[in-house]
């Protein structure tokens, strides 16, 4: 152990060490999404605190571990195995270790295995408890500048199929609320295409290599992203957040129809409920277009 790690982790002991941190616990720790100064203190203590981790890739977190001074045994539990290898994670629990849980990057079970090593954790009786840290998506969230948001809602990675992430765009279109999306270096210029397709007015913020040396931050309506990505190789490497945001209020304002949408759509083809309703309410055509679809999917979906 270096000088250096030996003084952060007795620092991280002094600020995080007075609360209680109980035996026979799983301990969901978030890792830094590209900056090793994001990871807290508290996750620091935590990590040093453990007597295992259990990680979705040993080959990642090793390293990490390895920063910090810190030789700890390590379990894998990754998106193929989580529900196997969960028994031994809560054999340590039963002998009253702790035990810390960490994805590649950012914060488990978002995107990320956990969720249901979490939910075996919990249903044997033992606590669970979250060291917050770093996140993809609240760190886009927060410089997305969104002023009609009012909630948002965590979509993670749309579908490959062109038809199905064409439908999952119209559900999420659909909402009144700002959409979190990720996307991978290969299939960013086509997620940005079928977004212009479905809304091309709509204001999308892209994030791309968030905290990272290159970091890149771009807010510009759905139309121009292509080109955006376009104008520059580099700009089509790392990976990817975007922030579709909220709808402005005369469109949110949809969902105020879905009681006279859901009969026209049982009666009519969809472009005539839609063009119908447009002419009743008033409202942006594409805006009951995309509630229209939602509702006929959601129904075609329900049991």
């Amino acid at each position: 152990m270096t000088i250096a790690n030996s003084s952060l982790l007795q620092a991280a002991a002094e600020l995080a060490g007075a609360q209680q941190y109980p035996a026979g616990a799983l301990y969901v720790v978030a890792t830094p999404i590209g900056n090793l100064a994001d990871l807290s203190l508290r996750a620091v203590h935590v990590l040093a605190l453990v007597d295992a981790v259990a990680c979705e890739d040993t080959r990642h977190s090793a390293p990490l571990l390895h920063h910090l001074g810190l030789d700890k045994p390590l379990l894998a539990v990754h998106q193929h195995n989580e529900r196997d290898a969960a028994p031994a994670v809560l054999a340590r629990l039963a002998r009253g270790e702790r035990v810390a849980y960490v994805s590649d990057a950012g914060t488990p079970a978002l995107s990320d295995p956990g969720a249901a090593l979490v939910a075996a954790v919990r249903g044997a009786g033992y606590r669970v408890l979250p060291i917050p840290g770093a996140s993809a998506a609240l760190a886009a969230l927060c410089v997305a500048g969104d002023v009609n948001a009012t909630a948002f809602r965590f979509a993670g990675f749309l579908p490959a199929k062109a038809g199905e992430r064409a439908q999952a765009l119209a559900t999420l279109l659909a909402q009144a609320d700002a959409q979190v999306l990720f996307e991978a270096p290969h299939r960013i210029e086509s997620l940005c295409r079928a977004l212009a397709d479905a809304c091309p007015d709509r204001i999308v913020t892209l994030c791309r290599e968030l905290t990272k040396q290159f970091e890149t931050v771009v807010t510009l309506p759905a139309s121009e992203l292509a080109a955006w990505l376009a104008a520059d190789a580099n700009r089509l490497r790392g990976e990817f957040v975007l922030v579709l945001h909220a709808p402005p209020a005369a469109q949110a304002a949809v969902h105020d129809h879905d009681a006279m949408l859901r009969p026209l759509l049982a009666a009519l083809p969809l472009k005539q409920a839609v063009a119908l309703a447009v002419q009743i309410t008033g409202a942006p055509r594409n805006a009951l277009y995309a509630r229209a679809l939602a509702l006929k999917d959601a129904d075609a979906a329900a049991p």
